[in-house]
């Protein structure tokens, strides 16, 4: 798998993930248990920032791949 295939892979997989986690948050909602859901929501919260995380790296490492060489 070349570099760039990679990248591409990566952030089609982070893409998905971030579209799953958006479904969460109104669930946690009707849990109905205050406690549980203040943990879901940080939890929660925690993967979204880290998926996000992934994603800037992979943008970083696919510009750094598109510059020229000197």
């Amino acid at each position: 798998m070349e570099t760039q295939q990679a990248i591409q892979q990566i952030r089609d997989a982070c893409d998905a993930m971030s579209r799953e986690l958006m479904k969460i948050n109104p669930a946690i909602g009707s849990l109905g248990a205050p406690e549980t859901q203040e943990k879901m929501y940080e939890t929660v919260y925690r993967l979204t920032t880290d998926v996000e995380t992934v994603k800037k790296a992979m943008l970083k490492l696919r510009k750094a791949d598109d510059s020229p060489e000197l």
